[in-house]
C-alpha cells in the first residue's frame, strides 16, 4: 500500500509542473511498471515512457502491465543498471535513492540530462538490509540528492516516511 501511495503521490506533485506535451518520461528503479502505468491512466501528458530496472524479472511484468502503451510504441521496459544508461528526457523519475550508495547516485545523476526535471525519492526505513542509503529526514535527504529543489514534500506512512523532491540539478 506504501508503494502505490507514493506513486499517487508522485503523480499528483508532478502534474503542476506540466505547462507543456513531456515527449519522454525516464523511471529509474521502475520496478514492475506500476508507476508508468499510473502515469499513463492520469492526465500527464507524455508521449512515451522508458522503464529502467537492474532486475531483469521486472521487464516482462512491466511489458505485460503496460501492453496497450508498449504496442502503440509508447512504453519501453530496459534491464540496466541506471548508473550506466545514457539517453535525453524531459523527466527523470528515480524512487529508489534508498538503495543506492552516494557513489551511486552521484554517477547516476551524472547522466541525467542537464535540462532535464528531476523527481527523486528516498525514506527513513533503515530496517530493508537493502536500503543501504536512507536519511534521517528530509533536510539530510536534500543535501544528498544535489538538487535545487522546486518542490520539497514528505508523505507519513505507517513504517516510514518517503521524501520526494522535484528539481533540476544544481548549477545549470
Amino acid at each position: 500500500k506504501g508503494q502505490v501511495n507514493s506513486k499517487v503521490w508522485l503523480i499528483d506533485n508532478l502534474k503542476q509542473f506540466q505547462n507543456q506535451y513531456w515527449n519522454h518520461i525516464i523511471i529509474h528503479g521502475g520496478w514492475n511498471g506500476v508507476l508508468a502505468s499510473l502515469i499513463f491512466n492520469s492526465d500527464i501528458n507524455v508521449g512515451k515512457i522508458t522503464n529502467i530496472d537492474i532486475d531483469p524479472a521486472c521487464q516482462k511484468i512491466a511489458s505485460t502491465i503496460n501492453k496497450r502503451q508498449e504496442m502503440e510504441g509508447r512504453f519501453e521496459a530496459v534491464t540496466a543498471d541506471m548508473t550506466e544508461y545514457e539517453y535525453s528526457a524531459d523527466v527523470v523519475i528515480n524512487t529508489s535513492c534508498e538503495h543506492l550508495t552516494n557513489g551511486a547516485y552521484r554517477r547516476w545523476l551524472d547522466l541525467v540530462p542537464d535540462d532535464s526535471l528531476i523527481v527523486v525519492q528516498s525514506n527513513n526505513y533503515f530496517e530493508l538490509e537493502e536500503h543501504i542509503n536512507c536519511s534521517i529526514d528530509m533536510d539530510d535527504f536534500t543535501r544528498m540528492s544535489k538538487l535545487k529543489p522546486y518542490l520539497r514534500d514528505t508523505l507519513a506512512l505507517p513504517k516510514y516516511d518517503r521524501y520526494m523532491i522535484i528539481g533540476k540539478k544544481k548549477d545549470v
